[in-house]
């Protein structure tokens, strides 16, 4: 804030107030009034107590109205017909004093609004007039150092009595100038662009970290004394000394050189917090190391379980940011997860926080705050906590979308590293580019741009798959089909649980007994939504709990058609067995008839048989026309009685 003011409140004030001479009762129109000199020429032009028309573009005229202009008194600036409005707005008579920025025709119209002996004052000067009456291009150092330092005490009264007020600023680290310097000449900007410079986080006070006795606190902790030079530490945890490895830990940084504190503090109690921060008096940076998981697919979702995850990650955080917004704090780091940023199965909890973690970090940065979000890609299991709390299937799913565990070292030189990026968020994770080459369905979308040498290849060889799948099983008769996707799916199977042998597989247990959870479920609708081609729901496994009934309704899913003619054969069959069942005949009839379906079976099984002409009809015609001799003949010969 401090930066935001002189120059911005100066320049408007020697222009509208020494050079000007605005008066109480008089007319300003302002150009670009949304812009810093703007916004603070607004502010003075009505503490002199004249009458303000000003010029934004139309998505800034809410920031105009928020100031208390009318929508008489504002008009764009990306349009000439502010002229007319504003002339018309004055009953043809014109404004007494214009603070003009804009360049070109929009001067001209600009001087046609000006009231007969106004004064025109241009701060822009990229289209400077000459001979023009009333008109005066100006820099605030003509005013000299005197004068500059009586105008800024009388700023600073105005600011004390509450006058005059801040305007919005919008922070660069100054490591993004560039950045920030294009941004402002683009005119995206509203009130004040402020360039910050970064304090590296090193032995000066005392650091915060909550999670301090957790697994990743408590690497960081050691990290900070032995790599860092911090000699001054609290942790904090729910349990507080009582924590499982607390007094060694304390220990060990003790004999570092280090003067530790564990804390029993619940982070999102705000009060207790504020108890704590207070009680270390000489802040100089926070590591949010907190959390606590409780993995669930959106469908289960509880707001249990939501706030289980949101509170120690969310509340904390911005308890946290709250509390120390005041401070001049060398560091301030979140510790978030690529699961807010590439999405994870299971995680929509999770990853719900961890966004929270990454927007909150922006808008620190934006309000020139310290602040960076590390959106921590897995660790190895390296003792409890959420980094060991990961199974093994956890594991496994994550490399298979082409994230591989950090080790203690990647992970401390990563924290290291992320330090000397000027980013609000940035994403520390080991990535495996063998993994992401290979089949699409599994890698997060984020990530594919990463591998960019073929990826017309993998598109072709994902719907390459699904075609094979879905020709070799066409080609194969209705049960064969069945058994063979049957085999399909107990091999994905063992894939997502980790299974050794396909053969471990039973067919007709419950997925639920195989292991199965919410989070296997979603990868196993993923693998099949890749082999498939179809949009299978999240709950495919719950809805079919058997791979056997799971294969039995994913066959009529993939061959629609083909199972309709199926299922209608079928029918016809069921129709003759429950006619056979009903049918109340001699002997004779029954024979005759016993004769008639082997002479179709015959048909159905040889159909080169069935094709070789009037042979196969034989029994046919001798059941039609021949005499009972003939009958008798040809069912004992049926019946391998001859």
């Amino acid at each position: 804030e401090a930066a935001s003011v002189p120059v911005v409140f100066l320049t408007a004030y020697y222009g509208l107030v020494d050079l000007a001479g605005l008066r109480s009762g008089e007319s300003v129109l302002v150009h670009a009034a949304a812009g810093g000199v703007g916004m603070a020429a607004v502010q003075v032009a009505r503490y002199v107590g004249a009458e303000v028309w000003a010029t934004a573009s139309p998505a800034k005229w809410g920031v105009l109205r928020g100031m208390g202009l009318d929508a008489e008194h504002i008009a764009s600036s990306r349009s000439l017909e502010f002229e007319d409005r504003f002339l018309a707005g004055t009953g043809g008579r014109g404004v007494d004093v214009v603070l003009n920025s804009l360049a070109g025709e929009y001067v001209d119209a600009s001087l046609r609004v000006l009231a007969e002996g106004g004064r025109f004052l241009e701060l822009g000067k990229t289209d400077v007039r000459e001979g023009v009456a009333g008109y005066r291009a100006y820099d605030l150092v003509e005013a000299g150092a005197e004068r500059i330092g009586e105008m800024l005490a009388e700023l600073m009264c105005l600011f004390r009595e509450g006058v005059l007020r801040p305007l919005p600023v919008t922070a660069w680290d100054v490591r993004r100038a560039r950045e920030a310097f294009r941004f402002m000449s683009q005119a995206r900007h509203v009130g004040k662009v402020v360039l910050t410079v970064p304090a590296p986080l090193d032995g000066r006070g005392t650091v915060l970290i909550t999670g301090g006795t957790g697994v990743l606190g408590s690497l960081v902790a050691r990290h900070l004394v032995e790599v860092r030079g911090v000699r001054r530490l609290v942790l904090t945890s729910r349990r507080g000394m009582a924590a499982e490895g607390a007094g060694e830990l304390c220990a060990e940084l003790s004999a570092l050189g280090a003067e530790v504190s564990v804390v029993a503090c619940d982070v999102a109690d705000r009060e207790a917090l504020a108890d704590l921060i207070a009680r270390i008096g000489d802040l100089s940076g926070v590591v949010h190391a907190a959390g606590v998981l409780d993995d669930a697919v959106v469908e289960s979702l509880t707001p249990e379980r939501l706030g289980t995850v949101l509170r120690p990650k969310v509340d904390a955080a911005w308890h946290l940011h709250e509390l120390t917004r005041e401070m001049d704090l060398s560091a301030f780091v979140l510790f978030s997860s690529a699961s807010g940023t590439l999405g994870a199965p299971g995680q929509a909890n999770y990853a719900a926080a961890n966004s929270c973690l990454d927007a909150l970090a922006q808008h620190r940065r934006a309000q020139g705050l310290p602040a960076q979000s590390l959106a921590w890609g897995p660790w190895e299991r390296v003792g409890g906590g959420m980094a060991g709390g990961l199974g093994d299937a956890d594991v496994r799913r994550m490399a298979r979308s082409g994230l591989v565990a950090l080790s203690a070292r990647e992970g401390l030189a990563l924290f290291d590293a992320a330090e000397r990026y000027p980013l609000a968020v940035v994403v520390p994770a080991r990535l495996d580019r063998e993994v992401l080459r290979g089949p699409a369905d599994s890698v997060p979308a984020l990530l594919k741009g990463l591998v960019t040498s073929t990826p017309n290849r993998r598109v072709a060889v994902s719907h390459k798959a699904t075609d094979d799948l879905s020709r070799r099983l066409a080609a194969l008769p209705g049960t064969e089909r069945h058994r063979a996707l049957v085999d399909f799916l107990r091999a994905d199977v063992a894939a997502v649980l980790n299974i050794p042998d396909t053969a471990l597989v039973d067919a007709g247990r419950a997925f639920k007994d195989l292991g199965f959870d919410s989070l296997t479920a979603v990868e196993l609708r993923n693998r099949l939504n890749a082999a498939t081609g179809l949009r299978l729901p999240s709950t495919l496994v719950f809805d079919h709990p058997t791979v056997e009934a799971l294969a039995q309704w994913l066959v009529g899913e993939m061959f629609p058609d083909m199972e309709s003619a199926e299922r209608s054969l079928f029918d016809e069959l069921d129709s003759v067995e429950d006619a056979l069942s009903r049918a109340a005949v001699d002997n004779m009839t029954r024979a005759k008839v016993v004769v008639r379906l082997q002479t179709l079976l015959a048909k159905w099984s040889d159909p080169e048989r069935a094709s070789g002409g009037r042979a196969a009809d034989n029994g046919v015609d001798v059941l039609e026309s021949g005499t009972d001799e003939e009958i008798f003949a040809l069912i004992n010969k049926e019946l391998g009685r001859s």
